[in-house]
């Protein structure tokens, strides 16, 4: 089998989508349609992956740091993305896979499934059937069914080649480097877009009698590509439907399923239980016997065996141990971490610390940076002060602890094991192991003045 290497297209302004954003950076279930793309072809490909970039390049360029990049200074059509990527390619395969940013339905068994089915062709391209061909590249066969070309759809004229068919590019194509090499040179950009088209290598490669092969998958939606906000919107949705329906086959418990949306990315185990609506994103973990209540938005979290999340919390980067009970209206920022059997209740957020096992912060309170204690309880409307306007500064408290109401714990300082801090107090100060710290004013009773 001969050495393939991938190449992704990204380098499109999308000005269909009416938006500054890169098209290939527009979201589908959370996640930028690159993404997904790249997930699919880095398995079959073993890590040799370039993206051609172009428009707003810096911004493709910081989402995906991890990857390798070819540049296209101007965006003058398919078949120039792929010369300017040549220099890059020659040397490291002996055929390339050319592949669009844009379609986030794109799977590696898709993928693989076409590489496969390429082996032995000069040049191979995916197809598929539409009942409406749109905007599509139409596909030209001759009699006996051999592929002719490929024909842009604002290009094709039926006196010269016909009814228009319902079979059209797919937009992926296998391509031997070496014919790739000798035929780029000869695509022009005589048509009505001025551009150069890869699809022109069809007809080249044809009339130098190479092995072209179209590659028919059906109606595999997989392969569309997304160009406008209503192509967006359908893919996500097909693509939601897909996930809810794979979760609840495998023994996912989703109540109210049309209102849950969770990544492909993301990983949730048979006996979970989900109440839509709900929003799962990244690469989020949902183990056996957790329970997620209602109007819950999470992005790479993990919740633990048995926790239980009550309705209208907001996670991000955090983890939530086994048997913990988060919520109602909890926050967790990235760095959060709830150890086993912890309460975070309602209007409680946290943000870089850790919450010992079998520790409470029941109300109204914000813990940052810092370590709380096994079995530590943290009093409504407590504040660890760890800003100072120019640095952070953490906020240790031991096992056992009590915290009074409406304290406010100024960083760096360490309440000890077994401490009492006294309700209403300002602590600047370390408080030993079991000691009391309080720092407020002496109560004065004094006459009430008459009205």
């Amino acid at each position: 089998m001969l050495q393939t290497a991938a190449l992704i297209l990204a380098a499109g302004k999308g000005t269909r989508m009416h938006s500054d954003k890169p098209k290939v950076l527009q979201t589908v279930l959370g996640e930028p349609m690159l993404r997904y793309v790249l997930e699919a072809v880095r398995p079959v490909f073993d890590g040799r992956v370039l993206v051609v970039v172009g428009h707003q390049a810096g911004m493709v360029e910081a989402a995906f740091p991890e990857a390798s990049f070819v540049h296209q200074e101007q965006q003058l059509g398919t078949g120039h993305a792929l010369m300017q990527a040549m220099p890059a390619l020659e040397g490291q395969c002996e055929r390339v896979l050319v592949v669009n940013g844009d379609t986030p339905l794109l799977s590696e068994d898709v993928v693989r499934h076409f590489v496969e089915a390429s082996e032995g062709a000069d040049l191979a391209f995916a197809t598929i059937e539409l009942d409406d061909p749109a905007a599509y590249g139409r596909v030209v066969r001759a009699a006996d069914g051999s592929v002719r070309a490929i024909v842009e759809a604002k290009d094709y004229d039926p006196a010269l080649y016909g009814p228009e068919p319902h079979e059209v590019n797919a937009g992926m194509y296998c391509v031997r480097l070496d014919l790739a090499a000798r035929l780029l040179p000869r695509i022009g950009n005589a048509n009505k877009s001025g551009e150069y088209y890869i699809t022109d290598l069809i007809s080249l490669a044809v009339a130098e009698g190479c092995k072209v092969q179209g590659v028919q998958c059906g109606r595999d939606e997989s392969l569309m590509g997304v160009n406008s906000p209503l192509e967006l919107s359908r893919s996500e949705e097909f693509l939601r439907e897909h996930v809810v329906d794979g979760l609840l086959r495998s023994g996912v418990m989703l109540h109210a399923p049309a209102l849950v949306r969770i990544s492909p990315l993301a990983t949730v185990e048979p006996g979970a239980e989900i109440t839509g609506p709900c929003e799962i994103y990244g690469r989020s973990v949902v183990r056996r016997g957790a329970r997620i209540d209602s109007h819950c938005v999470m992005r790479d979290t993990v919740i633990e065996a048995g926790a239980e999340i009550r309705s209208f919390c907001h996670f991000e980067d955090a983890h939530v141990g086994e048997a913990a009970l988060v919520g109602p209206y909890a926050r967790l920022r990235p760095g959060a971490v709830l150890e086993e059997a912890s309460h975070v209740g309602n209007f409680v957020e946290l943000k870089k610390s850790r919450l010992g096992k079998g520790a409470k912060a029941n109300h109204l309170t914000y813990l940052g940076d810092s370590e709380i204690g096994a079995g530590t309880n943290i009093g409504a409307g407590t504040i660890t002060c760890n800003y100072d306007g120019k640095h952070k500064f953490k906020t240790t408290i031991g096992e056992g602890a009590f915290i009074g109401s409406n304290t406010a714990l100024v960083a760096p300082v360490r309440v000890g094991d077994g401490a009492l801090v006294g309700a209403g107090s300002v602590i600047t100060k370390d408080v030993p192991d079991g000691e009391m710290g309080i720092a407020r004013g002496r109560q004065k009773n004094l006459p009430r003045k008459s009205v």
